[in-house]
């Protein structure tokens, strides 16, 4: 068995073969960014419907292509659904999904589920690197009783560390270039897994633990949630005052030192910037410290769907017309543009809330697609000019760029734009309102 010279060693070599568990949104992308390296890999699911859809070729992630599939599979990508076969691999990496359960406290049931696998799976001169967004501590709280129950060593038969993952969906820039951070549970496991990103990732950095390396996920995106919320409630005061808040935000940007543009919307959705600020805030109460910035900007981000829902109502009264009864289309269900991603997406909320107040909801969403529109209940709409032309009210909830936003505003009487998206277009028009 390889010492720990010699694991760091080997890690930097082409020799060793990968595992990755859970192949969602985080795990597929690694997958291929680890067989793009040269490197062997097997991607495990307990889901029969993904690993027979892989098999087959398709893929279930937007970011990743049918015939990205198809080539990996020829290339020897292996899908399995059986933990036995982790035990053929150097290097197991986790990426199973870490969503919140009741009351937004973290649910870690698919991480206990992926940490009791790997007590039986494991075997010596394994690396496991959790990718997992979690709170401080979960690496060393779940995986190191289970990787070590069996009699095996940390740092002599096997090392564990922590990297959080950094996936953009929809963003053209590969995986393998963005930068990397990982912590070991110990300096010997930080390095072995150090030396395994960097066969397969550009740009590897090292922090001192995998507590730090479980922390900074949480402060980049929590740093995103707070700035949201502020500039949430800034847009909410400036329509308040009679501003716009787009004009704002874009003469604050001209300064080139100390600030950073933000823009509102209608909430925020997806997993991290919703979710993962409360892993954080979940550890913060656990250590009786309380998250006042946190708090507040879930407070506001929270709220923005409703905001938005009774924003769109004020446009519908300005103009003669109730809610009640008036036929609007929702222009976007995806929590960002571009992609079919409709989980935790405020345009869901901001839909539900206008039909819960009488209005008949069609939504427009190429990307989503039907099936994705009918899943959260709504009727989907087609883009033709007969079928825009019996809703009174568009409200522009993504702005993928496949809409054609000139007709929906030529078709439509009143367009309420949430994104900021005809202007940022160059598209002038006067029946277009801005949140």
């Amino acid at each position: 068995m390889r010492d720990f010279e010699e694991s760091v060693a080997y890690f930097g070599t082409e020799k060793w073969k990968a595992g990755v568990v859970g192949l969602g949104y985080v795990g597929l992308p690694l997958a291929m960014a680890i067989l793009d390296a040269g490197l062997r890999c097997i991607g495990f699911d307990d889901s029969i419907e993904v690993v027979e859809g892989l098999r087959s070729g398709r893929s279930h992630v937007d970011d990743i292509s049918d015939a990205a599939v198809k080539e990996a599979l020829a290339e020897g990508f292996e899908v399995t659904a059986s933990p036995d076969a982790l035990g053929e691999v150097d290097a197991i990496f986790v990426c199973v999904p870490s969503p919140l359960g009741r009351n937004r406290q973290p649910d870690m049931s698919f991480i206990g589920q992926a940490a009791a696998t790997l007590q039986t799976a494991v075997r010596p001169g394994q690396l496991v690197v959790l990718e997992s967004t979690s709170y401080p501590g979960t690496t060393e709280e779940f995986f190191l009783p289970a990787i070590t129950s069996n009699g095996l060593e940390l740092d002599r038969d096997v090392y564990l560390a922590f990297s959080p993952e950094r996936v953009d969906p929809g963003n053209p820039r590969r995986l393998q270039d963005i930068p990397k951070v990982v912590g070991g549970v110990s300096p010997e496991s930080g390095k072995v897994a150090a030396a395994a990103y960097s066969r397969f990732m550009s740009d590897v950095t090292l922090v001192s633990s995998a507590r730090v390396a479980e922390m900074a996920k949480l402060l980049e995106n929590t740093y995103r949630a707070v700035n949201i919320g502020l500039v949430n409630e800034m847009a909410q005061l400036a329509h308040r005052l009679g501003i716009d808040i787009w004009e704002v935000i874009d003469a604050a940007a001209t300064k080139p030192f100390g600030f950073r543009a933000f823009y509102p919307g209608p909430g925020v959705g997806g997993h991290c910037i919703p979710l993962d600020p409360q892993f954080l805030a979940w550890s913060a109460r656990a250590a009786g410290f309380p998250t006042r910035f946190i708090d507040v900007a879930e407070q506001v981000n929270v709220a923005m769907p409703g905001y938005a829902a009774t924003r769109a109502a004020e446009v519908l009264n300005e103009h003669g017309l109730p809610l009640r009864g008036t036929r609007i289309l929702g222009v976007g269900l995806a929590y960002k543009a571009n992609i079919a991603d409709s989980r935790e997406s405020p345009a869901v909320n901001v839909l539900r809330q206008l039909a819960s107040g009488g209005a008949a909801i069609g939504v427009l969403d190429p990307v989503v697609g039907e099936q994705g529109i009918r899943a959260h209940g709504f009727v989907p709409t087609g883009a033709s000019p007969e079928e825009l032309a019996g809703f009174s009210l568009a409200v522009i909830l993504t702005d993928h760029d496949v809409l054609d936003l000139e007709a929906i505003a030529d078709a439509i009487p009143l367009v309420f734009d949430t994104r900021d998206a005809y202007r940022r277009r160059g598209i002038v028009r006067s029946n277009v309102s801005t949140l």
